[in-house]
């Protein structure tokens, strides 16, 4: 697995993808001052980008249905939690866009080479915010299966 967005997982069956760029601008806004410089004030963080491309061969690789299923992904308007290989958390982003191009194409019009771009976005506020503290949501599974563990002995009458 290279990378998963939601369920869909990229892969050499699905959409090996070969470049990754992604972009996180901060916000600075600016201050005019007279006679010195302008003065800038951190605001946090602003728009977070990851532009996936790549080519695709469908006799080795992915084709129509991939693409058709990213397609389905974004027409649903939901946020999707992007996970890197190595199970890096990246958030949760939208699919702002999806281009393909076709090329070397056969006597059907199905094309041998399909060059792509994948343009995702960032909603959450935060990896924190989105999954909260997670000291705290252990501890309260370890208390939920310590309640079960005592229901059932209790049904074994032990």
């Amino acid at each position: 697995m290279m990378l998963a967005l939601g369920m869909f997982v990229f892969m050499r069956q699905t959409l090996p993808y070969q470049n990754i760029q992604r972009d996180t601008n901060y916000r600075w806004p600016s201050n005019s001052r007279v006679g010195l410089r302008d003065t800038f004030q951190f605001l946090g963080p602003g728009e977070e980008t990851v532009t996936l491309s790549g080519v695709l061969y469908p006799e080795l690789t992915g084709g129509k249905l991939t693409m058709t299923t990213l397609r389905l992904m974004a027409d649903e308007g939901r946020a999707w939690p992007l996970i890197d290989g190595t199970g890096t958390i990246y958030g949760m982003f939208i699919i702002n866009n999806v281009s393909e191009t076709g090329s070397l194409l056969f006597s059907d019009g199905t094309p041998r080479r399909t060059d792509f771009t994948l343009k995702l976005t960032r909603v959450d506020e935060s990896l924190a915010a989105l999954y909260g503290d997670i000291g705290k949501q252990a501890e309260s599974l370890i208390g939920k299966a310590g309640d079960l563990a005592g229901k059932y002995t209790g049904l074994l009458g032990g």
